[in-house]
């Protein structure tokens, strides 16, 4: 049976992933922090396993890490989903604030990829995926520290790619545009309409639409296809 690990697994698109890999017969463990709730809950619907762990912390990345592996006995694809926001002018922005932003959505990928390559190489073969975003890609007003990591994001998947290609071990991207869930849950609606007028396919993402592109990049239909950001995002970012 093949195995991953999800991070972020109580988010909106986190939730996505859990099911839709489940669904389609991975064992899966996911990550989670403060939705206590909504993990159990995800674990029981699912089967999934739920590992709580603060990702500003790297001692409970490697113990997440590790019990991952434990519970799973191999690890066939890591996907890094978890992220945090911060919108306002870059002047306004506390260090702190930088600081843990920079923490759960990149630094959490390098502490979490170093592990996971350890164990996927004696295997010579895995998979890393990580839910980056259009506004790494673009950039973003007010949002310029998420943007700033998730640019680093694809930056460390096409380095990575070429360094563990010889070893089997495959490694993408995901580039969500406007996907209708978590981050978006507070959104006005006339806010959300705009940007489903701009995106060209006139309608807004789901989180089924990001897993369908996870489950592809991770299987082995991808078997030739690494260092590769491939937008989900209706033709939004072009």
């Amino acid at each position: 049976m093949k195995t991953v690990l999800i991070t972020g697994g109580t988010g909106g698109i986190g939730r996505g992933l859990v099911r839709a890999f489940c669904a389609a017969g991975w064992r899966v463990a996911f990550g989670w922090h403060q939705q206590a709730e909504a993990a159990r809950t995800l674990a029981e619907e699912t089967g999934a396993i739920p590992l709580r762990a603060d990702l500003r912390d790297e001692g409970q990345m490697l113990a997440l890490f590790s019990d991952a592996v434990r519970q799973l006995s191999h690890l066939d694809a890591l996907i890094v989903n978890a992220g945090i926001t911060w919108q306002g002018l870059l002047t306004d922005m506390p260090t702190q604030d930088w600081d843990d932003l920079m923490a759960v959505n990149l630094k959490s990928s390098f502490v979490l990829s170093r592990e996971a390559l350890k164990v996927m190489r004696p295997r010579e073969r895995g998979s890393l995926l990580y839910i980056a975003s259009g506004q790494g890609q673009s950039g973003a007003s007010c949002e310029a520290a998420y943007a700033a990591s998730k640019a680093g994001l694809m930056g460390l998947c096409r380095s990575l790619a070429r360094e563990y290609g010889p070893c089997g071990i495959r490694v993408n991207c995901l580039a969500p545009g406007v996907i209708d869930c978590g981050m978006m849950d507070g959104y006005a609606q006339d806010d959300k309409e705009a940007l489903r007028q701009r995106t060209p396919l006139q309608c807004l993402g789901t989180a089924q639409d990001v897993a369908n592109a996870a489950l592809f990049l991770c299987s082995d239909d991808a078997r030739f296809i690494t260092g590769q950001v491939l937008g989900v995002d209706g033709g939004l970012v072009l």
